[in-house]
């Protein structure tokens, strides 16, 4: 095969992947799709997508995973967490990485709770501080999507117009 029919298909792959990490835990989604919009522009040797695009597309890759990953610490803090609690939802969430949806969706939520009653918080001020880990996760989330949206568009603009 032709070296810019083999890029192309692992561009395809590679965003094609990205957006299904977007959802699925342990994909880094959000990195594959920059992946795979550098891959496609490689396939056309940067003629239509230049490096300007390219330095767009990796500033909205790095503002996109850092928000993802500090999105729910900063929500357990909004609604109230101490540092135990801090410490907590940032725990859960790195152990949550290994257990699956589930560990991903329960775990800031668990780790900001059981760092409160750590802290001999009351358990109304450690559930708040779980579900502002929760809102947070789920905050960041919906920004990682849009902004991976935003990348394709980024991508489509500089390639066709």
């Amino acid at each position: 095969m032709e070296t810019t029919v083999l890029l192309w298909i692992a561009s395809a792959l590679l965003i094609v992947t990205g957006f299904a990490g977007l959802v699925v835990p342990a994909l880094p989604g959000i990195v594959l799709i920059f992946a795979g919009f550098v891959t496609a522009a490689w396939a056309e040797g940067f003629v239509y997508v230049g490096w300007g695009a390219i330095t767009a597309l990796a500033l909205l890759c790095v503002v996109a995973y850092l928000f993802d990953a500090v999105a729910g610490v900063v929500g357990a803090r909004r609604f109230g967490a101490g540092r135990y609690g801090l410490l907590g939802a940032a725990a859960g969430s790195v152990i949550g990485l290994f257990l699956g949806l589930p560990g991903l969706v329960a775990g800031p939520f668990l780790g900001a709770v059981a760092g409160e009653l750590f802290a001999r918080r009351d358990l109304r001020t450690a559930g708040f501080a779980g579900l502002g880990a929760w809102l947070g996760l789920v905050a960041g989330a919906a920004v990682k999507i849009a902004l991976a949206f935003a990348m394709a568009g980024v991508f489509v603009f500089a390639r066709f117009f």
